[in-house]
């Protein structure tokens, strides 16, 4: 591998630019369109495996194209969506019921054969970790097996208050759902100085190689100005979610007088 381009964030870490690497992928053209991206495929008959978690409180139409477009940008045969049953970080308050939620995906997902759900984290006792959920799958999956992590940009900055969180990097590609507002220069100095100072850095792949082999893509997606605490207040207020995600989940939402003052 040829190193060249070097850049200095600080006066203890470095980030090494690699350019010119075979097999590589390219994150964005000249006139600033995406293009689709491939890691550097371990095995090229591997199945490749996307882990999407969350409390899904609702599922939305952002949670389903961002997740359409990660499928569709990594060549994923399948993407999970598993919905957390005991969140470790998040006050359950205002958590419907897991099997409802679980129904909802469900319903979102209905006829897209690449998104499907998985209830392991309900079947497993106590909070849901991160790391017990990627080593189940690591552990039931064929070998040659290759998951990919999804998470949001917000989310990956409150990593290190995860458990475990520096092993999740040695077990699985991670896929940090880019958005404008936050400085590169930032998520780099994270990036070395909470995961690993000998990351390298694609930088016109917007991907960094951990030294375990896998990597950590950030990669933008389709902005869509709706989230679940909208929804769920929009509801107390007694206003529509209409539009907001998929007419059959709104209308389990409604019969069921969820998230309602």
């Amino acid at each position: 591998m040829r190193r060249e381009g070097n850049e200095v964030l600080n006066s203890k870490f470095k980030v090494q630019s690699v350019k010119g690497r075979t097999g590589s992928i390219a994150n964005h053209c000249s006139n600033g369109k995406a293009l689709t991206p491939q890691s550097a495929i371990r095995n090229p008959q591997s199945k490749r495996i996307g882990l999407f978690g969350g409390a899904f409180n609702p599922i939305h139409f952002g949670h389903l194209r961002a997740g359409l477009e990660i499928q569709e940008a990594f060549s994923l045969n399948r993407l999970l969506f598993i919905p957390t049953a005991v969140p470790p970080h998040k006050e359950s308050r205002n958590l419907i019921p897991f099997a409802h939620r679980l129904k909802m995906i469900r319903l979102a997902i209905a006829g897209h054969p690449w998104l499907q759900v998985s209830d392991v984290e309900k079947k497993r006792a106590g909070k849901s970790y991160s790391i017990q959920t990627v080593r189940f799958f690591k552990e039931t999956l064929d070998p040659g097996s290759e998951l990919f992590f999804i998470l949001g940009i917000d989310a990956f900055w409150e990593i290190e208050t995860w458990r475990a969180y520096r092993n999740l990097f040695k077990l699985c590609h991670f896929v940090v759902m880019d958005r404008p507002g936050y400085r590169r220069d930032s998520i780099k100095t994270f990036i070395l100085e909470k995961i690993s100072p000998e990351m390298l850095y694609f930088p016109r792949e917007n991907r960094f190689l951990h030294p375990a082999g896998y990597s950590i893509y950030l990669f933008p997606v389709t902005l869509m100005d709706i989230s679940s605490t909208r929804i769920r207040r929009l509801r107390q207020n007694n206003q529509t979610i209409h539009y907001l995600l998929p007419e059959k989940v709104e209308d389990y939402i409604l019969e069921r007088k969820f998230y309602a003052a």
